[in-house]
């Protein structure tokens, strides 16, 4: 549980001659060693940390002597506990788990959801887990997004699976439900960060983290497409924040999809359906991965969750006998 509420500390260094000319950022990592880099530039992003008063960018370029000041955030201290939770098994031995994710769990413990996460469930079932960075979570679905995963169980799978992913050669595939008749796959290659001015959203800008996104239609709709989704990259949101940057937005999503749209001439049926989905209509189908252990090939494939069958099952019968 959270055991603190959050404070801020005021921190102040000027930045030496030797960093004259170096991207912020890379300044601001050598004043506060104490933070990590990617921690420091989204402070820069929200205006935490500025230059002689005034708010900048992370590429910018420092000067020497100027004076940086820094608002730190102390999070809540979470104290991750194992709690009996159900947990969807697919896979597991001593260096591996796999998962199946339901919709509207929480990966790990943060402000806001300090229990009742997979990660509290993964520690009642793996207590050595306790061990490892996070639990063994090197890679995440968002809370409303269901479907696979895999776990790191040893300091060997740990790091074998964070180098597979910053490699890019775990296969990762999605199924998605969009608004919109599609007329082919294609690729989204667009970078992705922090919104410039809603800071829990991500957006598509121009110096943002390269992500790049692959899709084939799975079957098309006469409104709608369900899509086949692959990702190259792994960035917060992506599949979202790329369907909805080619205004494709998923069914249901909350965050980027806007108010649902129904087609003219919608059945009741159809108009009740996707105004009660209760979430983005995302699920992770299958990951392919090479074993961080034995070196095979493991390949992993699950079912629709009932929710997005019946959500397909209504955009089909709609098409069959709609107007």
């Amino acid at each position: 549980m959270a055991t603190d509420a959050p404070k801020e500390d005021c921190r102040e260094a000027r930045v030496p001659i030797q960093c004259h000319g170096m991207r912020l950022d890379q300044v601001a990592a050598e004043l506060f060693p104490d933070y990590s880099r990617n921690r420091l530039a989204t402070w820069i992003k929200e205006g935490r940390l500025t230059v002689d008063g005034r708010t900048v960018k992370p590429r910018d370029k420092a000067t020497a002597s100027a004076q940086v000041t820094l608002m730190v955030t102390d999070e809540p201290v979470i104290d991750w506990q194992p709690q009996s939770l159900p947990l969807d098994i697919i896979f597991e031995d001593e260096h591996i788990l796999v998962v199946n994710k339901p919709a509207g769990v929480v990966v790990h413990p943060a402000a806001g959801h300090a229990d009742g996460t997979l990660v509290n469930a993964l520690l009642a079932h793996a207590p050595e887990l306790d061990a490892l960075p996070r639990g063994g979570i090197v890679h995440r679905l968002d809370k409303e997004t269901s479907g696979i995963m895999f776990v790191a169980r040893s300091s060997l799978a740990h790091k074998s699976l964070v180098a597979q992913l910053s490699e890019r050669t775990v296969s990762r595939t999605y199924c998605a439900v969009c608004t919109g008749a599609l007329t082919g796959g294609g690729k989204i290659d667009a970078p992705i960060d922090r919104h410039p001015t809603a800071k829990t959203k991500m957006a598509v800008v121009a110096d943002g983290k390269p992500a790049v996104t692959h899709y084939r239609i799975a079957h098309r709709f006469k409104h709608y497409t369900q899509l086949q989704v692959n990702l190259e990259t792994g960035r917060t949101h992506q599949i979202r924040v790329h369907m909805a940057h080619r205004k494709w937005p998923l069914i249901g999503d909350p965050v980027y999809g806007g108010r649902q749209r129904v087609s003219a001439g919608a059945s009741d049926l159809l108009m009740s359906t996707l105004r009660g989905f209760p979430r983005q209509a995302l699920h992770a189908q299958a990951l392919e991965f090479e074993h961080p252990a034995s070196g095979d090939w493991m390949e992993f494939e699950i079912d629709l969750p009932d929710d997005l069958v019946n959500l397909l099952e209504v955009l089909e019968s709609e098409d069959r006998f709609g107007s």
